[in-house]
């Protein structure tokens, strides 16, 4: 083994390696657009040429150790179509990244600046390509293997005594590559969603390949010149087979020059997607590109050192055998090490609620108390999910629409190693007042109210000097629509979001949500049914006290007075304990429940909340107006069943609690009830006294359990119910019943 054996293991190692990590490359871009159209082709074609290129350098490296034969110099000639193609299938692909080819109407004022230095670019490269092609296939100015070793260009096209084709060729890459650096420089505003973000991201890593593409144009250059001026008639003689071993190293950095530009190239393709078309990277593909890179190393080393060893064929065979056995086992264990982590990871999710245990806590108890009494809670999810999985700088989940009413406030995450950040986020002011989008920035708002949102949209970009530090936006939803966001800051290795870690960050976000409102709603309605036998229980023994030692006796004493009685039938002495009795009867038949609601079915909602004040409230307040808007007979026609029912009951049970707490200490007081109903965006019914307000009522221990109970039925069915009051004015309670998206 001479230094020759190893410049030619490595550089034969070096080529395999090229050969695999292009196609790998190529077939992941074509593989894996999201359309393949001329554009994606092209990319993919033009890592073909260069895949190609290094197939028949291998194959002259392996054929160069025999004899010069007729198939080295095949493979010679053919391998110079992909070499010429290479340097203008790299202006075009960056020509793409830059979006020269797929500028629009939107972009007219910048590409009226750059398109003209691109086009002219453009023109004088595909001419340099044109003129090299016709050189080489229609007036054979391509010297033979045979001839470029010994230096002898007498038999091709010259000019002043040197190869025309060797002249213009140097040239030509040159000016491709220099190029490529004045587009990479003077980019297209991107129309593509991210577009600018990642590329942003992957233009280092381009402009690093291509200036190491540059440097190999200029060595290529200088070999030319070198060989060229070595060719000259007194220095052949001089030199001979001690060219092989110079030659050898050029060949061999160059090529390593290429890998290092090729995996460059390779980072910005997987990493950012910028020839996919995909909105956010996928950290599976990613992986998968250093596995790929692994096995070309491996693969070329092995292969090559079989080629160098001059091995039988069956040798190089098994041993490359062995070597795809061995990589196969490899990522197999890798996979499963990947597995094992991902298992670790959402083991919390996948695991034990522990929703029994959160039924039995009452609802007045803290966050802190239910975190304490129980190992798993929803704060605890959220912060392995940010810290963990997502590994984020800041986050916050927000609930809206009817799921706003059952999340006591938004999950919040800052990471201590954060510095400075806004610590109220996007705060909301309270669960009531989160119903809707409004209580969210303004710009965030538009965002989520925009008609284009839909559930196929993962994530929205924010602005961080806009949006508080927050850099991402993912709509959550449910059948009902839009449930709520969750906003992301940045990573802490300052990275990309990948396609997979937004999907698991909307997945997790809508089912922390989802066990907030079930669990909230469990607990509330364990809640009310406590307080409901509770209140039974109490009632049924006061009846049987007051039965059994008021109401009997006093009916006894006024029977034994009647028996006592003379024949004149003095009946006067018995009226006054029958009177009693009766007032102590009716007066437990009172707090009794109430007769049954009118029929829902045959009168309708709004029929039946009219019957209701008409026969029950009318003479509990001094007036009583109605304004019902057309659009609400219509609409209230369309309720299901259920829906009508719990609306009824929610709106009854505001009307009596204004009936019962709205003149506070004075019943004397002037009360008057409004009831308005909408028929806009679904159903909307208010009910507002000129009361005392909430806060001056007398028996407010224990008031608004009722109210509470409807709430959680409300949103059960996709309703909200909200309470508005100002002390010695009014007292409002809305309850809404938003329409349905039909889709």
């Amino acid at each position: 083994m001479n230094e020759f054996f190893f410049l030619y293991w490595a550089a034969l190692a070096v080529s395999l390696a090229n050969v695999i990590m292009l196609g790998w490359l190529a077939l992941t871009v074509l593989l894996n657009a999201e359309r393949r159209h001329l554009l994606v082709w092209g990319a993919g074609g033009g890592l073909f040429v260069g895949c190609a290129f290094f197939v028949s350098h291998t194959a002259i490296l392996v054929l160069s150790l025999e004899s010069f034969g007729v198939w080295l110099n095949r493979w010679w000639r053919l391998g110079w179509l992909p070499l010429t193609a290479a340097p203008l299938a790299w202006y075009g692909m960056v020509l793409w990244y830059v979006d020269f080819w797929s500028a629009n109407s939107a972009q007219k004022a910048t590409v009226s600046v750059r398109r003209p230095r691109h086009q002219v670019g453009l023109v004088m490269t595909v001419l340099l390509f044109l003129i090299l092609m016709g050189l080489m296939l229609f007036l054979s100015s391509l010297p033979s293997f045979v001839q470029t070793a010994q230096l002898q260009f007498s038999t091709t096209l010259t000019l002043g005594g040197f190869p025309v084709l060797l002249l213009i060729f140097p040239v030509y890459i040159v000016v491709c590559i220099v190029l490529s650096l004045d587009a990479l420089y003077h980019p297209v505003p991107s129309e593509r969603f991210m577009g600018d973000q990642a590329r942003r991201r992957a233009r280092p890593w381009l402009m690093a390949a291509t200036a190491l593409l540059l440097l190999v144009s200029l060595v290529v250059g200088g070999v030319i010149g070198w060989l060229l001026f070595l060719a000259q008639p007194r220095d052949i003689a001089a030199y001979g087979l001690a060219l092989s071993i110079p030659m050898a190293g050029f060949d061999l950095l160059i090529s390593a020059l290429i890998a290092l530009a090729v995996m460059m190239i390779g980072q910005a393709i997987i990493s950012y997607e910028i020839f996919t078309g995909k909105t956010l990277p996928r950290g599976e593909l990613r992986r998968s590109w250093y596995n790929a890179i692994v096995l070309a190393l491996g693969f070329g080393l092995v292969v090559g050192l079989s080629f160098a060893l001059q091995m039988q064929p069956i040798s190089a065979l098994l041993l490359a055998t062995l070597l795809m056995t061995a990589f196969y086992a490899l990522l197999n264990w890798r996979s499963y090490a990947r597995r094992e982590e991902y298992i670790r990871q959402l083991r919390p999710f996948v695991g034990s609620q522990h929703l029994y245990e959160r039924m039995l806590m009452p609802p007045s108890s803290t966050r802190r108390e239910q975190a304490d009494a129980q190992p798993v809670d929803v704060d605890l999810l959220f912060q392995t999910l940010c810290t963990e999985v997502l590994a984020v700088l800041q986050a916050q989940l927000v609930p809206l629409g009817a799921l706003a009413s059952l999340v006591d406030s938004p999950l919040h995450y800052l990471d201590p190693r954060a510095g400075r950040v806004h610590a109220d986020h996007l705060a909301l002011p309270s669960a009531a007042d989160a119903t809707e989008p409004s209580s969210l920035e303004p710009e965030l708002r538009v965002m989520l109210t925009a008609p284009a949102l839909k559930p196929e949209i993962v994530c929205i970009p924010l602005e961080q000097e806009r949006f508080r530090g927050f850099a991402w936006a993912v709509p959550l939803w449910s059948n009902r629509g839009l449930i709520g966001v969750f906003l992301l800051g940045p990573k802490r290795d300052g990275g990309l979001f990948t396609q997979e870690e937004m999907e698991i960050a909307r997945a997790s976000g809508e089912r922390l949500l989802d066990t907030q409102a079930s669990t909230e709603i469990t607990r509330r309605l364990m809640m009310i049914q406590r307080q409901q036998l509770t209140e039974s229980q109490l009632l049924d023994r006061r009846a049987r006290r007051m039965l059994h030692d008021d109401v009997l006796p006093q009916l006894h004493a006024a029977l034994l007075a009647l028996g006592t009685l003379a024949n004149d039938q003095r009946g006067q002495d018995v009226i006054a304990p029958l009177t009693d009795a009766h007032r102590q009867i009716s007066n437990l038949l009172r707090d009794m429940p109430t007769r049954p609601v009118p029929e829902l079915s045959q009168v309708g909602l709004l029929g039946a909340l009219q019957q209701l004040v008409a026969d029950e409230l009318r003479a509990m307040f001094d007036e009583v107006t109605w304004q019902i808007d057309p659009q609400a007979w219509e609409g209230a026609k369309h309720l299901p069943p259920l829906t009508a029912e719990v609306l009824f009951y929610a709106a009854r049970e505001a009307m009596r609690n204004a009936a019962r707490h709205g003149r506070g200490s004075d019943p004397d007081r002037p009360l008057c009830l409004h009831v308005e109903i909408i028929g806009t965006h679904g159903l909307q019914i208010h009910v507002e006294d000129d009361g005392v307000g909430l806060g001056n009522t007398v028996s407010s221990a224990g008031a608004g359990h009722g109210l509470m109970l409807h709430r959680t039925l409300l949103a059960i069915v996709g309703g909200t119910l909200e309470i508005k009051s100002q002390t010695g004015a009014f007292t409002r309670v809305t309850v809404c019943q938003y329409a349905q998206d039909s889709s």
